[in-house]
C-alpha cells in the first residue's frame, strides 16, 4: 500500500509514520509537511536512514491545490491520512485564521485533490473536542453519533473539517473515515502541549503552569494505540464512517502535574497557578466500543505506566526538545489583553 501522510513530521503522524514502516514491510510513505513550528524532520531521521527504498518526504502546503494534484498525479498514492492541522487551542483563541487556513480550507484541498485523482480512501485524523465538553459530574460520554457542539475556534476548526469529510463521501462517494481520539501523549510531541510542558519545565526546574479550574479532566492515550486503531481503521474501517479512539482512562490537570513531580522527584512547589484561557473545556470523554466490537481494537497502554515511560523520554532525549522550547513564542497569558 503506498501512503500519502500529509501532517508526518508533526508529533502523531511521525509515531504513525515509524508504526506503519515498522509493521507492514509492503507499505510506502509519502510524508508531506508544511514543517511549520512544531513540525520536524529529525523526528523521523531514523526512518529516512533505515527505510531510503519505503519512505520519501516532500515539504509543501495542503492548502496548495495545484502542488497537491500535481503530487496525487506523480505519485499514485493507494491512500491518504490526513494529519496536517493546526492544534493548540492557545495560539487558536489569539489567531483563529490560521486555524481556519489550514484546517478547513487545507482538508478541502486535500480532498478534492484526493477525488479527482480517485483515491482509494481518505482518511481523516479528528479529536475529541469537535463534541463539546462534559459536567465533571457526567455518566455519559461521547458516541460517534453525538451532536458537534465546538467551544473554541481550534474545536470549531476540526468540526467543520469533519463535515467536509462527510460531505466528499455523501456528495461524491470518496471512501472516507473519520477517527476522533482523546488526549495524545508520547515521544516527539511538542513542548507547548500540557504533558512536555510539564515535563520539560520539571526537568529544569521551572513552574508548571496550572489552570485554576485544575480539576478539569482530560482522557489520555498514548500515542502507540492511537496509531495501533489508526492501521485498524485503514485495513477494515467502513468508508463513510466514523471511529471514536479513547481509552476511558482519565486525569485531571492537577494529577497530571503531581504524576510528572513525582516521576522526576521534583518539589510540589513547581505548581502554579494561572488563569484559564478562554472556552478552557471541562471534560472529554469518548465511548470507544464502536472500534472495540467492529475492528478489534482495545488499549494497550494504561496511562500511569505510559505517562512514566514519556517522562523518561523528555529525560533522556534533550537534544530534540532544548531548542524547541527556547524557540516557544506562546504567550500564556496574551488572551487577557483580547478585551
Amino acid at each position: 500500500m503506498k501512503l500519502f501522510v500529509t501532517g508526518g513530521a508533526g508529533f502523531i503522524g511521525s509515531n504513525f509514520v515509524r508504526h506503519i514502516l515498522g509493521a507492514n514491510p509492503q507499505d510506502t510513505v509519502l510524508n508531506f509537511d508544511l514543517l511549520t513550528y512544531a513540525g520536524d524532520r529529525s523526528s523521523l531521521s531514523d526512518i529516512e536512514r533505515d527505510y531510503p527504498d519505503r519512505y520519501a518526504f516532500i515539504q509543501g502546503d495542503i492548502a496548495d491545490a495545484n502542488f497537491i494534484e500535481k503530487l496525487f498525479a506523480t505519485h499514485l498514492p493507494d491512500v491518504v491520512v490526513n494529519f496536517a492541522a493546526e492544534s493548540h487551542n492557545s495560539r487558536a483563541v489569539l489567531d483563529p485564521s490560521k486555524f481556519v487556513q489550514t484546517n478547513i480550507v487545507g482538508t478541502q484541498v486535500l480532498l478534492e485533490g484526493a477525488r479527482r485523482a480517485g483515491i482509494g480512501r481518505f482518511h481523516h485524523i479528528s479529536t475529541c473536542e469537535v463534541y463539546g465538553d462534559l459536567p465533571l459530574d457526567a455518566r455519559q460520554s461521547f458516541r460517534e453519533d453525538s451532536p458537534y457542539r465546538p467551544r473554541t475556534p481550534y474545536n470549531a476548526s476540526k468540526a467543520a473539517a469533519d463535515h467536509l469529510v462527510r460531505a466528499y463521501h455523501e456528495t461524491f462517494g470518496l471512501p472516507t473515515t473519520i477517527s476522533n481520539s482523546s488526549n495524545n501523549y508520547g515521544p516527539y510531541q511538542f513542548p507547548e502541549k500540557v504533558i512536555p510542558l510539564f515535563i520539560t519545565n520539571a526537568l529544569r526546574d521551572l513552574p508548571l503552569p496550572i489552570y485554576r479550574h485544575s480539576e478539569n479532566r482530560r482522557e489520555w492515550i498514548h500515542v502507540d494505540d492511537h496509531c495501533r486503531a489508526l492501521a485498524l481503521i485503514l485495513e477494515r474501517g467502513r468508508p463513510g464512517d466514523t471511529y471514536n479512539v479513547g481509552t476511558g482512562e482519565e486525569l485531571s490537570i492537577e494529577e497530571l502535574a503531581d504524576a510528572v513531580l513525582a516521576e522526576l522527584r521534583k518539589p510540589q512547589g513547581l505548581k502554579t497557578y494561572v488563569d484559564d484561557r478562554p472556552g478552557h473545556d471541562r471534560r472529554y470523554l469518548l465511548d470507544h466500543s464502536k472500534i472495540q466490537s467492529e475492528l478489534g481494537w482495545t488499549p494497550q497502554v494504561q496511562v500511569r505506566e505510559g505517562l512514566a515511560a514519556t517522562v523518561r523520554w523528555y529525560r533522556d532525549h534533550r537534544v530534540w526538545w532544548e531548542s524547541k522550547v527556547w524557540s516557544r513564542d506562546l504567550d500564556e497569558s496574551a488572551w487577557a489583553r483580547l478585551t
